[in-house]
């Protein structure tokens, strides 16, 4: 990261030896550092309100307050504190809630470990980072109703909501190529021009778009 300023990264977790094995792992990392970590959630929001930090790695489950009530309170704040969730297991449901609360990323502690810096740097430069199986629950946690039509509303032409719609259900861009049997660079052109239209800037914007404005259905 040169010249700039390290990561400063807050810990959130009920489990020392997890806690350690993170905070080894990212003080590993040139451009991070570990500023402070805890181990319930309660502790978690104090922390936050005085320790100056740019992200904090979150628990879903601890005690004294869970990972959303943590969220919740940091919104409160009007906290600029980029939160992601890391935990074991999360159903689609807490992931739009946690998008909602203003989580920036839901990271299994199950990913490998090369994940974690994407996942980091990719929210400190403003991106969500959400798992393509947790993309493809949005769908359904948000529970719109299927559109009563297909028009085209923002622009869209018909390939580019078939580009959305499989979006949505979480494929990456081959998939979408072979399904819709283009190559992947006009797979690129045509995400660019769905972002350009609905004015979004990442996939998970883009599906919680594409919710709000009943462009997708929810998978049967």
């Amino acid at each position: 990261m040169g010249d700039l300023q390290p990561v400063r990264v807050l810990l959130a977790d009920d489990h020392p030896i997890l806690r350690a094995g993170l905070r080894k792992l990212l003080e590993s990392e040139p451009g991070f550092v570990v500023a402070g970590e805890v181990g319930d959630g309660r502790a978690a929001i104090e922390l936050a309100r005085t320790v100056p930090a740019d992200l904090m790695l979150l628990d879903l489950a601890m005690p004294a307050a869970g990972g959303l009530d943590v969220l919740r309170e940091l919104a409160k704040d009007g906290s600029t504190l980029r939160v992601v969730i890391l935990t074991a297991s999360i159903d689609p449901e807490q992931v739009t809630a946690a998008l909602k609360l203003g989580a920036r990323g839901v990271l299994m502690k199950s990913a490998a470990t090369e994940l974690l810096f994407t996942c980091a740097r990719r929210v400190m430069a403003g991106e969500y980072w959400v798992g393509r199986e947790t993309v493809a629950g949005l769908v359904q946690a948000l529970g719109a109703e299927p559109p009563k039509d297909r028009l085209l509303p923002f622009g869209l032409t018909a390939r580019e909501l078939d580009v959305l719609t499989l979006v949505a259900d979480g494929a990456p861009n081959r998939e979408i190529a072979d399904q819709l049997g283009i190559s992947e660079q006009t797979v690129k052109h045509h995400l660019t021009r769905i972002f350009d239209k609905t004015g979004q800037s990442s996939r998970v914007e883009l599906v919680l778009f594409a919710q709000r404005h009943r462009l997708v259905q929810p998978n049967a």
